[in-house]
């Protein structure tokens, strides 16, 4: 039977909230007290402890190796994970109608690396490949590569399987359904990714603040992340998002989410009435 583990008081929760944040930038409000406590529940059961003033001491006694896998583990918890194939849909009709011929254009070298920043279970990176597989009549004999990122292992384990169901693939398009997706036998309602969608991805764990950024990449999608983030962390991000997109590149963030104050080195555009960001010329 788990122990009943009381709500963090406001002085633990000002503790894990700044190791979260000095760890993964992520901000946490103070009204979060309840929906961390939930989450932060997960990893006291895991390691049989009973109040989270003893988890956090139990952190800050590991050794160095240790506590970087035990902090993994606690981020992993605390991290957001909504997500759905096709989401947004505009995005991806904007990327392949209009930036996909844009970039096939532009570039000389047969190169195209695109790059789903905190991919969560793979949804997105998967429609990614997706559009890519329908556009293939623009990138023949191009080297193709999809970067996937998140700071959660267990949603990229969750990805590299590659099966899914009920709400996440509710919105594929019954034709894409038939083409890309492999119905399970043993299991109707699970869907497999075809192996030459899966192929495209490759998952990494990555942290914003702590990772090294991955260079040369056509098209960055980061949507619905800044949100969980303060002002000079989301400044921070977007600084290093412009150093590794190249010239003619675009940059997909979430309809609510804007640059606007956050940095002068992207331009705004609207592409087939989605909000889409360029870098603008080097200095």
């Amino acid at each position: 039977m788990e122990p009943n583990i009381k709500r963090l008081s406001e002085e633990e929760f000002g503790k894990f909230a700044r190791l979260i944040y000095d760890e993964s930038g992520i901000f946490l409000k103070d009204t979060k007290i309840t929906l961390l406590s939930n989450r932060l529940r997960k990893r006291l059961h895991a390691l049989k402890i009973e109040e989270f003033s003893d988890y956090y001491k139990y952190l800050n006694a590991l050794p160095p190796k240790e506590k970087v896998i035990e902090y993994e583990k606690m981020l992993d918890v605390v991290s957001t994970n909504e997500t759905y194939f096709f989401r947004n849909e505009r995005h991806f009709e904007a990327m392949a109608q209009e930036c996909f011929p844009e970039i096939a254009k532009a570039k000389q070298e047969k190169k195209l690396r695109i790059w789903s920043a905190a991919c969560s279970t793979g949804e997105e990176p998967y429609t990614i490949a997706i559009c890519v597989k329908e556009s293939m009549q623009l990138f023949q004999g191009w080297n193709i590569e999809i970067l996937a990122t998140d700071i959660a292992p267990s949603v990229l384990e969750f990805a590299n399987i590659g099966e899914y169901s009920g709400r996440r693939i509710e919105k594929v398009p019954p034709e894409i359904m038939k083409k890309y997706f492999i119905q399970k036998k043993n299991d109707p309602l699970v869907f497999s990714i075809r192996d030459d969608v899966k192929k495209l991805v490759k998952f990494y764990y990555h942290n914003f603040f702590k990772s090294p950024f991955p260079k040369d990449i056509d098209i960055i999608f980061c949507r619905n992340v800044m949100i969980y983030f303060d002002k000079k962390h989301q400044m921070e991000l977007v600084a290093k998002f412009y150093q590794c997109i190249l010239d003619h590149g675009y940059l997909f963030i979430g309809h609510s989410e804007t640059l606007h104050s956050i940095s002068d080195d992207f331009n705004y555009r609207k592409i087939m009435e989605a909000p889409v960001y360029v870098p603008n010329p080097r200095r």
